[in-house]
């Protein structure tokens, strides 16, 4: 078992952090630079993505010719780390959600060159904004998209007319490429299909943003309406019933980029603990070196390396070619808590500095709660883990 990453990935970490640190973080200075609907504005973030791009920083999960890094996934967790270091970082490199994974997936399953320059490549490039539609209200499908879901896909000659409601879908509000989830049979493991349309397509609205209790990113999250969209036989996504298939694919990958991301959030909660509690003073010395201090920094410093054990090993395990069910769910679980920990201890560290917008700490407060939500509650997670000890028995705890 060998933990050192390659010279080429570590240049390329120290890379990302200083770019970080240099070109983005300041931009957290200005509060100007936060909206209430926007990560960041549009005229700040395009310059700073071509100084990304310019800094070779750019598209870190996609192929080298296409424009990416062509990194493996375990180099993913490297640079996602250090790129979540500030707000801003993963949208500024183009390694935000969810764009990234559905750049992901389409690269893995669009059919042709000529779909990939179509719906990919303008993504890679950051031309548009993309967005994986699948949730609903209910009583249709949360967490359990194969037996619940409702939204319909029937199909008339060359195409399908999608009918149904879908909620919660980020950054639908300014995306333009789609990637849909409708039902097309009563098959509960191939009863879903998956299919792309564009914004301008007919037959779709945004009734509503959902205004929600943390940061509202570019785009927020919505509730789409469908009442006849109709898409060409062309733009579905794999064979008619592969739609779990794809869901899965996608949301494996797309699981452990968040649990990368929240990692990097968590370390910059300590960064910042750390440098008020170094130069604050109570009761005749630095806050740092008050023992419930130092107690503080301890507990949080290790359960991030445990979360960065999960992250890497469930990383290796899929660029081994395995789903690492159990590795991400693991990581998801653990980081999920430790993000939400990382910045109620940062917070309480700093005070009433943490808890005014003087800081990022109350951003990343606010933000953490949906951690445990996204992409399957931290308890459907449990609930796998369970059932794969159940089935696995003394396997489950196998090195493989």
């Amino acid at each position: 078992m060998d933990f050192t990453i390659s010279p080429e990935l570590e240049d390329l970490r120290l890379r990302v952090r200083r770019f970080i640190a240099e070109e983005v973080i300041p931009l957290e200075a200005d509060r100007e630079n936060y909206n209430e609907y926007d990560n960041i504005k549009l005229s700040v973030l395009a310059p700073m993505r071509e100084k990304a791009r310019a800094a070779g920083l750019w598209a870190p999960q996609m192929p080298v010719e296409r424009g990416g890094l062509g990194l493996p996934v375990s180099g993913w967790a490297v640079f996602y780390e250090e790129a979540a270091r500030s707000i801003f970082g993963p949208v500024v490199l183009n390694c935000n959600a969810p764009d990234d994974g559905n750049m992901s997936v389409l690269n893995k399953v669009l059919a042709t060159e000529e779909l990939k320059d179509k719906w990919l490549q303008p993504i890679i490039d950051g031309d548009v904004r993309s967005a994986f539609v699948m949730t609903e209200p209910h009583p249709g499908s949360g967490s359990d998209p194969g037996g619940m879901m409702l939204t319909k896909a029937e199909q008339k000659n060359d195409r399908y007319v999608i009918r149904g409601t879908k909620w919660f879908i980020s950054g639908a509000e300014v995306a333009s490429h789609f990637i849909l989830m409708a039902r097309t049979s009563d098959d509960p493991r191939h009863g879903l299909t998956a299919f792309l349309f564009h914004k301008d397509d007919p037959g779709w609205r945004i009734t509503r943003r959902i205004a929600n209790m943390g940061p509202d990113e570019h785009g927020g999250i919505c509730e789409l309406e469908f009442d006849g969209l109709e898409i060409p036989m062309e733009h579905r996504l794999m064979e008619e019933g592969d739609g779990l298939r794809l869901t899965q694919m996608r949301l494996g990958p797309a699981r452990l980029t968040h649990c990368m991301r929240w990692l990097g959030m968590a370390k910059r909660c300590m960064e910042v603990a750390r440098e008020y509690t170094e130069n604050r003073y109570a009761f005749g010395e630095k806050l740092s070196e008050r023992e419930s201090i130092k107690m503080m920094y301890g507990d949080v410093a290790h359960d991030i390396q445990i979360g960065r054990l999960l992250t890497m090993h469930a990383a290796w395990q899929l660029d081994q070619g395995s789903r690492a069910r159990k590795e991400v769910s693991m990581a998801k679980i653990h980081v999920a808590d430790v993000l939400n920990k990382a910045a109620d201890v940062g917070i309480q560290m700093c005070g009433a500095k943490g808890y005014s917008q003087d800081t990022v700490l109350e951003w990343f407060y606010r933000y953490a709660r949906c951690a445990k939500l996204v992409d399957g509650a931290s308890e459907v997670h449990k609930m796998v883990l369970s059932r794969l000890y159940e089935k696995e028995g003394d396997d489950f705890w196998s090195w493989g």
